[in-house]
């Protein structure tokens, strides 16, 4: 499978810009001639391990030059016997006094530097479209030697980097193995992670379609989206049923767009279809990975593009669900999450037998942001409208989570929460939470029957469960709970909306 971490020359510069650039403000231009013949002999220490030397290497080799310094002119023949002549890496005089200087004055600039070397030697690395198991190993031990600089000097800790054998796509044998080099190490290892990994993937147990279709069943409200669910189940199954009876498949994407308010059940949906993609085989996995802007962009060009790619490496076999997606297209033409978005296309298509994206949000700014990239519009073709649950479907949820929690609703009480529900919906504004407002609701409840119980002598299991309309709503009275008393809630504070569409 082709790696995303390919870039073309002028895409790489623009790249290897901006992240000795975020280390020149940190630590000082002075560095960059350093920084860029040492940036070059990596590159000779990968592309070592690469299955070839090409022009294309050739090419981005051209481009390892800072802001002010100039540029290189590398050939290939030139750049072939540098490679082949490749000998033990050694960690740069420039480097130890960096991390030196870092234990005195309690900065971690060492640290930044080895997060940069590591996001730029992948992109060296794919310069063929494909990164071995042998480049990424020879990465990490250029990375785990500066690492060592640092924990012996003593720079303080911090976020850590990626792991470059996480991105591995190929065991080709390297360009120095193939050539007869005893210095290439065996590919023995490669070979038996290569099986071990399958064998992971083929034990890995996948989840039954009439255990998934039974709980999309089973959830409240959600009418119109289960019979969209249901008959984009009978298309895929059907598409790969015709695959199988080698009959022509027209192309159809599978990428979503769910448009509604928060807490109308969009997550939950998207790890259903999620796992329904598993169990038909139209997924290999069948994960779920949730996540907003923030978990996508970072504070400048290049490593954006990086944090993308970790969370699509993530995603690979099952859903990438991004909510509020509108927000990546929101800062003008300048701003980083254009960036996310273009990784994020460029990984559908590249992935696009083994990775769903589904973009959720209000329905207003999802048209704007659909409309921000001419990419999106054609890759998302499927639509799914939430709507707000009504004042019926919000007290069978308050039930439902009574129920599974072990609580029962008074005649009365069960009188006073449906009215309560009825008026919440009748009377929603566009903070209007849905499900949320319904667990926020549901936590008070819990607490203000605690309250009242603790008050209680000897309460018995039956005054444990029940739940009175006193529990519902909160007490005008700001007096402590009489110990006498059975019923005198204390006031609960209020609880923040965290993220949930579990129904």
């Amino acid at each position: 499978m082709p790696t995303t971490w390919n870039r073309t020359p002028e895409e790489f510069h623009k790249i290897y810009i901006s992240n000795t650039d975020s280390f020149y403000k940190a630590a000082g231009k002075s560095f960059a001639p350093e920084v860029d013949a040492f940036m070059t002999e990596c590159a000779f220490q990968i592309w070592s391990r690469s299955a070839a030397v090409t022009q294309a290497q050739t090419d981005l080799a051209n481009e390892l030059y800072s802001r002010g310094q100039d540029r290189p002119s590398w050939l290939l023949w030139t750049l072939t016997e540098k490679v082949c002549g490749v000998g033990e890496f050694l960690p740069p005089l420039f480097f130890w006094t960096l991390a030196e200087d870092d234990a005195r004055l309690g900065t971690d600039d060492s640290r930044l530097f080895i997060r940069v070397v590591t996001n730029i030697l992948l992109y060296l690395a794919a310069s063929d479209y494909e990164i071995t198991y042998e480049e990424a190993e020879r990465i990490t031990e250029i990375t785990d030697k500066l690492s060592a600089i640092c924990d012996s000097s003593n720079v303080k800790k911090s976020e850590s980097g990626i792991n470059p054998l996480d991105y591995v796509t190929s065991n080709e044998p390297s360009f120095i193995e193939k050539n007869g080099n005893a210095q290439a190490p065996v590919t023995e290892k490669a070979a038996a992670t290569e099986s071990s990994a399958e064998q992971d993937t083929e034990e890995a147990e996948k989840p039954s379609l009439e255990e998934c279709m039974a709980e999309l069943d089973e959830l409240i409200g959600l009418e119109e989206i289960k019979k969209d669910v249901k008959s984009l189940m009978n298309l895929v199954k059907v598409r790969k049923l015709r695959t199988e009876n080698e009959l022509p498949v027209p192309d159809m994407s599978l990428h979503m767009v769910f448009l509604g308010n928060p807490g109308t059940g969009k997550t939950t949906i998207a790890r259903l279809i999620s796992k329904l993609y598993a169990s038909i085989g139209a997924l290999s996995k069948g994960q779920l990975i949730e996540v907003d802007r923030s978990g996508l962009v970072a504070g400048y060009v290049g490593q954006t593009a990086l944090k993308t790619q970790e969370v699509i490496q993530s995603a690979l076999g099952g859903v990438l669900f991004i909510d509020e997606a509108y927000s990546l297209a929101s800062g003008g033409e300048n701003d980083y999450g254009r960036e996310a978005i273009e990784t994020i296309l460029k990984a559908m298509e590249d992935h696009r037998d083994d990775l769903v994206v589904i973009v959720a949000g209000y329905d207003e700014p999802m048209e704007k942001f659909l409309s921000s990239n001419p990419g999106l519009k054609s890759r998302f073709n499927k639509y799914f409208h939430f709507p707000d649950y009504t004042g019926e479907e919000l007290m069978a949820i308050f039930k439902l989570r009574c129920d599974k929690n072990g609580y029962t609703l008074s005649e009365d009480a069960e009188k006073a929460a449906t009215e309560m529900f009825n008026e919440l919906y009748e009377n929603r504004s566009e903070n209007f939470g849905n499900g949320r407002d319904v667990r926020n609701i549901f936590e008070d409840m819990v607490t203000r029957q605690s309250n009242r119980i603790a008050g209680m002598e000897n309460p018995a299991k039956d005054d444990l469960m029940t739940v009175l309309p006193c529990d519902l709503v909160e007490s005008d009275e700001s007096a402590e709970p009489d110990e006498s008393s059975e019923s005198s809630p204390e006031t609960s504070e209020e609880k923040s909306d965290e993220d949930s569409s579990e129904i």
